[in-house]
């Protein structure tokens, strides 16, 4: 049986990462590096609209043009599964707010791209199934009425894995049968982990200034990681999951992938608040203000305690090197950096699964009645995969959803053992118990290895996870680039405690700040015609 991971099933064979990135051909496509507002965060966006240079309808349609460039056409990176239709409007009027001093909030004006499991009017919502190819909720997720409030313009869906990667243990990610291939911008023919594809690759290749992807265990973190930028999951319960296609009530959060922890601070204070809808954002994290951008300390690392988790560093022996020099780059920073390690690693995986199918059948057949949408059960799901073989599982089946169909309700002791045993082992003994031992702020460890060859034969040929305790624990990750193995980005992973988003913020934007590892995809291997659709 394969490990379960990035709230997907994954192996545990490491060769195709170890191979250097190759490209398809010789022939190459040059990245439009000279794209005006390639890299640029949202401050500096801000600060052109404030002072009349830029608008936004301006930098809407600069993003469109470009994802129609080099998403749609040329390299064909798959990341945009759909563009709002409503998006110039959205400019349009944000730019009349801006004129008569109605500002909305941090994000105003800014375009933003969300993954395609995110209710969003008046898009489709399909989690990248063909099943829900024409289903339009109603009304937007509460993530979505908060970035409309604070300014942001809706630019559209990103591709993901299908169902968020919760079908088959032989999955690849990046694929949907709505979306196709999504594709590395460092090389086409390397994965882009999963399942917040889209959103990592639209980040990375400058098709947006920022974009929500949603994990359960290491969706958010995998991607980022592999695709040279920056990916924060929250602690489950600082975000609402209310209108997002869910899988794990447990462990599942959106969070913030951008190219820089400034922006991810700024939108994870946009994104988090109170919704009755969803109980888990009844916590505590209230009592306090949620401003992360004050967390934003060029010393943030001075006076730190950080405990490394070397049993990590066999993911990838260039993840292990990039690791020593972080390392280095902290202490001299003024951290104290020893080793620690997770006593419990690896012990709620079985649980972890047994939680999940559960969750999964409860959760995503309330969705799919409370939003009216075309199926209503996990049953009528599989009998459309089925029906629909040639183009649904051209690749891989769907044994995940098969194993939750066959599991009871959320009273049943099973459940309620995994549940309680899953988040226990990984939180309260594991992190908590690692960071108490020599009081440490912070975990640190690689975030996953460099991406591996796309391969439909032989599915995702997973290096290994840093960040999975915290992803069972639903405890908050930080996920910054750190460095390159073969011009393939490498991440390292920043975990703690719940609710402890500010101090790993304040650590993760000090690293950032004194390392720059981030490069951004300089070009694209083009692809043979035979494989330009995506599949």
């Amino acid at each position: 049986m394969r490990r379960l991971a990035l709230l997907i099933v994954i192996p545990l064979a490491l060769a195709a990462c170890q191979k250097q990135a190759s490209s398809s051909t010789d022939e190459m496509v040059e990245s439009p590096v000279d794209f005006t507002f390639a890299e640029m965060d949202i401050d500096s966006l801000q600060e052109r609209m404030r002072s009349g240079e830029l608008d936004s309808r301006t930098l809407t349609q600069a993003y469109l043009d470009r994802i129609a460039a080099i998403d749609k056409a040329g390299p064909r990176l798959n990341a945009v599964i759909e563009v709002n239709p409503d998006a110039m409007k959205e400019a349009a009027l944000r730019d009349v707010e801006r004129k008569q001093d109605a500002m909305r909030g941090p994000l105003h004006g800014i375009p933003i791209l969300l993954k395609d499991n995110i209710d969003a009017t008046p898009m489709v919502t399909s989690a990248g199934s063909l099943a829900l190819k024409d289903f339009r909720p109603s009304q937007d997720a509460f993530l979505v009425r908060r970035l409309r409030e604070a300014g942001a313009v809706i630019l559209g869906k990103t591709n993901l894995s299908e169902w968020a990667n919760f079908r088959s243990m032989h999955s690849t990610s990046g694929w949907s049968a709505r979306g196709g291939q999504t594709r590395n911008p460092y090389a086409l023919d390397r994965n882009p982990c999963g399942s917040s594809s889209g959103s990592a690759v639209a980040v990375a290749a400058n098709l947006a200034a920022a974009a929500i992807g949603t994990e359960t265990d290491g969706s958010i973190l995998c991607p980022a990681a592999v695709n040279g930028v920056v990916g924060l999951k929250p602690t489950v319960g600082l975000v609402s999951r209310n209108g997002i296609i869910p899988i794990s009530y447990s462990q599942d959060t959106p969070g913030p992938m951008t190219r820089n922890v400034a922006d991810a601070a700024l939108l994870l204070t946009a994104l988090a608040g109170r919704d009755t809808a969803d109980p888990a954002t009844d916590n505590a994290a209230w009592n306090v203000t949620l401003d992360y951008p004050a967390r934003l300390k060029l010393d943030g690392l001075k006076g730190a305690r950080i405990g490394v988790l070397r049993s990590k560093f066999d993911i990838h022996p260039d993840a292990a090197a990039a690791m020593e020099a972080a390392i280095k780059v902290m202490r001299d920073a003024g951290a104290t950096v020893v080793d620690a390690e997770v006593l419990t690693d690896g012990q709620w995986e079985d649980d972890e699964l047994e939680l999940m199918l559960y969750e999964f059948k409860f959760g995503v057949e309330r969705y799919l009645t409370e939003r009216n949408a075309p199926l209503k059960s996990l049953t009528q799901l599989i009998g459309y995969n089925r029906q629909h073989r040639a183009s649904e599982m051209p690749y891989f089946g769907q044994d995940l959803l098969e194993a939750a169909e066959t599991k009871g309700g959320l009273g049943e002791a099973a459940y309620i053992t995994a549940r309680s045993r899953a988040r226990r082992v990984a939180g309260l003994e594991g992190i908590d118990v690692a960071l108490k031992a020599q009081q440490l702020d912070a975990l640190i460890a690689p975030t996953t290895g460099p991406a591996w060859l796309t391969d439909y034969n032989a599915g995702d040929n997973f290096p290994g996870a840093g960040y999975r305790a915290a992803a069972v624990a639903g405890y908050p990750s930080l996920t910054v680039p750190m460095g390159h193995s073969d011009g393939l980005p490498l991440g390292i992973v920043f975990m703690g405690t719940a609710w402890s988003e500010p101090r790993l913020i304040e650590l993760g934007y000090a690293y950032e700040q004194l390392t720059r590892a981030r490069k951004p995809p300089e070009y694209w291997p083009t692809l043979p015609a035979s494989e330009a659709n995506g599949r």
